[in-house]
Protein backbone atom coordinates (compact mmCIF):
# COMPACT_ATOMS: atom_id res chain seq x y z
CA UNK A 1 0.00 0.00 0.00
CA UNK A 2 1.36 3.41 -0.97
CA UNK A 3 1.77 5.82 1.91
CA UNK A 4 2.17 9.54 2.47
CA UNK A 5 5.07 10.68 4.62
CA UNK A 6 5.34 14.05 6.34
CA UNK A 7 8.69 15.61 7.24
CA UNK A 8 9.50 18.44 9.62
CA UNK A 9 13.05 19.73 9.20
CA UNK A 10 13.57 18.52 5.62
CA UNK A 11 16.39 21.00 4.99
CA UNK A 12 18.36 19.98 8.08
CA UNK A 13 21.19 17.51 8.42
CA UNK A 14 19.08 14.41 9.09
CA UNK A 15 15.97 15.67 7.31
CA UNK A 16 17.72 16.24 3.99
CA UNK A 17 18.96 12.63 3.96
CA UNK A 18 15.55 11.39 5.04
CA UNK A 19 13.83 13.32 2.26
CA UNK A 20 15.96 11.73 -0.44
CA UNK A 21 15.46 8.24 1.00
CA UNK A 22 11.68 8.64 1.16
CA UNK A 23 11.46 10.05 -2.36
CA UNK A 24 13.36 6.99 -3.58
CA UNK A 25 11.20 4.55 -1.59
CA UNK A 26 8.43 2.88 -3.62
CA UNK A 27 6.34 2.37 -0.48
CA UNK A 28 5.65 6.10 -0.40
CA UNK A 29 3.35 7.68 -2.96
CA UNK A 30 4.00 11.22 -1.75
CA UNK A 31 6.23 13.10 0.66
CA UNK A 32 4.96 16.31 2.27
CA UNK A 33 7.45 18.74 3.73
CA UNK A 34 6.56 21.68 5.96
CA UNK A 35 9.23 24.36 6.07
CA UNK A 36 10.04 28.05 5.95
CA UNK A 37 11.91 27.94 2.66
CA UNK A 38 11.82 25.61 -0.39
CA UNK A 39 14.16 22.62 -0.48
CA UNK A 40 15.59 23.84 -3.80
CA UNK A 41 14.41 21.13 -6.19
CA UNK A 42 11.26 19.52 -7.55
CA UNK A 43 10.19 15.87 -7.61
CA UNK A 44 6.94 14.17 -8.74
CA UNK A 45 6.35 12.81 -5.21
CA UNK A 46 7.36 15.97 -3.35
CA UNK A 47 4.72 18.33 -1.93
CA UNK A 48 6.16 21.46 -0.34
CA UNK A 49 4.24 23.62 2.11
CA UNK A 50 5.99 26.88 2.98
CA UNK A 51 4.57 27.94 6.35
CA UNK A 52 4.96 30.13 9.40
CA UNK A 53 5.04 27.73 12.34
CA UNK A 54 3.64 30.32 14.73
CA UNK A 55 0.36 30.51 12.78
CA UNK A 56 -1.02 26.98 12.74
CA UNK A 57 -4.47 28.15 11.59
CA UNK A 58 -2.97 28.73 8.17
CA UNK A 59 -1.58 25.23 7.69
CA UNK A 60 -3.08 22.75 10.13
CA UNK A 61 -5.60 21.38 7.62
CA UNK A 62 -2.69 20.37 5.36
CA UNK A 63 -1.26 17.99 7.97
CA UNK A 64 -2.62 14.71 6.62
CA UNK A 65 -0.82 11.48 5.83
CA UNK A 66 0.35 8.21 7.33
CA UNK A 67 3.70 8.84 9.01
CA UNK A 68 5.24 11.96 10.53
CA UNK A 69 9.04 12.20 10.68
CA UNK A 70 10.18 15.07 12.92
CA UNK A 71 13.79 16.27 12.53
CA UNK A 72 13.41 19.93 13.45
CA UNK A 73 16.02 21.53 15.65
CA UNK A 74 18.41 24.41 16.15
CA UNK A 75 21.26 25.56 18.40
CA UNK A 76 21.42 28.31 20.99
CA UNK A 77 23.87 30.16 18.74
CA UNK A 78 21.58 30.05 15.71
CA UNK A 79 18.46 30.75 17.76
CA UNK A 80 19.99 33.65 19.68
CA UNK A 81 18.24 32.83 22.94
CA UNK A 82 16.91 29.92 24.97
CA UNK A 83 13.39 31.18 24.37
CA UNK A 84 13.72 30.89 20.59
CA UNK A 85 15.49 27.54 20.80
CA UNK A 86 12.72 26.19 23.02
CA UNK A 87 10.15 27.37 20.50
CA UNK A 88 11.87 25.50 17.65
CA UNK A 89 12.97 22.37 19.49
CA UNK A 90 9.87 21.89 21.61
CA UNK A 91 6.88 24.12 20.83
CA UNK A 92 6.84 23.82 17.03
CA UNK A 93 7.44 20.08 17.06
CA UNK A 94 4.93 19.34 19.81
CA UNK A 95 2.20 21.51 18.26
CA UNK A 96 2.75 19.89 14.88
CA UNK A 97 2.61 16.42 16.43
CA UNK A 98 -0.63 17.35 18.21
CA UNK A 99 -2.23 18.41 14.95
CA UNK A 100 -0.98 15.32 13.11
CA UNK A 101 -2.43 13.02 15.77
CA UNK A 102 -5.74 14.88 15.66
CA UNK A 103 -5.84 14.43 11.88
CA UNK A 104 -5.34 10.67 12.04
CA UNK A 105 -1.63 10.36 11.27
CA UNK A 106 -0.86 6.94 12.76
CA UNK A 107 2.92 6.91 13.16
CA UNK A 108 5.34 9.41 14.68
CA UNK A 109 9.14 9.17 14.40
CA UNK A 110 11.24 11.76 16.24
CA UNK A 111 14.93 12.62 16.29
CA UNK A 112 15.76 13.35 19.92
CA UNK A 113 19.20 13.19 21.54
CA UNK A 114 21.29 10.99 23.76
CA UNK A 115 20.97 12.12 27.36
CA UNK A 116 17.52 13.66 26.83
CA UNK A 117 15.93 14.02 30.26
CA UNK A 118 13.04 16.28 31.31
CA UNK A 119 14.60 16.52 34.79
CA UNK A 120 18.04 17.56 33.54
CA UNK A 121 19.69 20.65 35.02
CA UNK A 122 20.94 21.51 31.55
CA UNK A 123 18.73 23.31 29.05
CA UNK A 124 19.21 21.27 25.85
CA UNK A 125 18.76 17.75 27.25
CA UNK A 126 15.84 19.03 29.32
CA UNK A 127 13.84 20.35 26.37
CA UNK A 128 14.58 17.21 24.37
CA UNK A 129 13.42 15.11 27.31
CA UNK A 130 10.26 17.16 27.70
CA UNK A 131 9.35 16.58 24.06
CA UNK A 132 10.09 12.83 24.33
CA UNK A 133 7.85 12.63 27.38
CA UNK A 134 4.98 14.63 25.99
CA UNK A 135 4.67 13.19 22.48
CA UNK A 136 4.28 9.68 23.86
CA UNK A 137 1.01 10.81 25.42
CA UNK A 138 -0.46 11.81 22.06
CA UNK A 139 -2.90 9.36 20.39
CA UNK A 140 -0.52 7.96 17.77
CA UNK A 141 -0.68 4.22 17.10
CA UNK A 142 3.13 4.06 16.88
CA UNK A 143 5.81 6.32 18.40
CA UNK A 144 9.51 5.84 17.66
CA UNK A 145 12.24 8.06 19.14
CA UNK A 146 15.83 8.11 17.88
CA UNK A 147 18.43 9.15 20.47
CA UNK A 148 21.69 9.67 18.57
CA UNK A 149 24.83 11.36 19.84
CA UNK A 150 26.72 14.01 17.85
CA UNK A 151 25.64 13.98 14.20
CA UNK A 152 28.19 13.79 11.40
CA UNK A 153 27.55 15.33 8.00
CA UNK A 154 27.71 18.46 5.90
CA UNK A 155 25.65 21.30 7.35
CA UNK A 156 24.79 24.57 5.70
CA UNK A 157 26.07 26.30 8.83
CA UNK A 158 29.18 25.30 10.76
CA UNK A 159 28.79 24.23 14.40
CA UNK A 160 32.17 24.44 16.11
CA UNK A 161 31.01 22.61 19.23
CA UNK A 162 29.83 19.64 17.20
CA UNK A 163 32.99 19.63 15.09
CA UNK A 164 35.13 19.46 18.23
CA UNK A 165 32.94 16.70 19.66
CA UNK A 166 33.36 14.65 16.50
CA UNK A 167 37.15 14.98 16.57
CA UNK A 168 37.35 14.09 20.27
CA UNK A 169 34.85 11.27 19.90
CA UNK A 170 36.72 9.65 17.02
CA UNK A 171 40.01 9.96 18.92
CA UNK A 172 38.90 8.89 22.39
CA UNK A 173 36.42 6.10 21.64
CA UNK A 174 39.08 3.51 20.71
CA UNK A 175 41.06 4.46 23.83
CA UNK A 176 38.15 4.50 26.28
CA UNK A 177 35.59 1.78 25.34
CA UNK A 178 32.77 3.11 27.58
CA UNK A 179 32.71 6.23 25.40
CA UNK A 180 31.48 4.10 22.51
CA UNK A 181 27.90 4.92 23.43
CA UNK A 182 28.68 8.60 22.76
CA UNK A 183 30.52 8.15 19.46
CA UNK A 184 29.49 10.36 16.51
CA UNK A 185 26.92 9.01 14.07
CA UNK A 186 26.38 9.93 10.40
CA UNK A 187 23.11 11.72 9.76
CA UNK A 188 22.45 9.32 6.89
CA UNK A 189 22.43 6.42 9.37
CA UNK A 190 19.87 8.17 11.56
CA UNK A 191 17.67 8.88 8.54
CA UNK A 192 17.70 5.23 7.45
CA UNK A 193 16.99 4.09 11.00
CA UNK A 194 13.95 6.38 11.13
CA UNK A 195 12.45 4.68 8.10
CA UNK A 196 13.29 1.20 9.37
CA UNK A 197 11.79 2.02 12.77
CA UNK A 198 8.34 2.28 11.20
CA UNK A 199 8.34 -1.43 10.40
CA UNK A 200 10.44 -2.65 13.36
CA UNK A 201 8.65 -5.91 14.14
CA UNK A 202 10.26 -6.21 17.58
CA UNK A 203 9.15 -2.81 18.88
CA UNK A 204 6.19 -2.02 21.08
CA UNK A 205 3.79 0.85 20.41
CA UNK A 206 6.31 3.23 22.02
CA UNK A 207 10.02 2.58 21.55
CA UNK A 208 13.20 4.60 22.10
CA UNK A 209 16.43 3.71 20.29
CA UNK A 210 19.73 4.56 21.97
CA UNK A 211 22.86 5.13 19.89
CA UNK A 212 23.91 1.50 19.38
CA UNK A 213 20.32 0.55 18.53
CA UNK A 214 20.13 3.32 15.93
CA UNK A 215 23.24 1.92 14.23
CA UNK A 216 21.74 -1.59 14.29
CA UNK A 217 18.32 -0.49 13.11
CA UNK A 218 19.78 1.28 10.09
CA UNK A 219 21.22 -2.05 8.88
CA UNK A 220 17.85 -3.82 8.86
CA UNK A 221 16.02 -4.34 5.58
Amino acid sequence: MSKTAIILGATGLVGSHLLMLLLDDDRYESVKVFLRRPVGFEHPKLIQHIIEFDYSEGWKDLVTGDELFSCLGTTIKAAGSQEVQYRVDYTYQYRFAQIAAEHGVSTYVLVSSSGADPASKFFYPRIKGELDRDVRELPFQVVRIMKPSVLVGERQEKRMGESLSVVLGNFLTPLIPPLKKYRPIPASIVAQAMINAVTDKFAQKFCEYELAEVFELAQEI
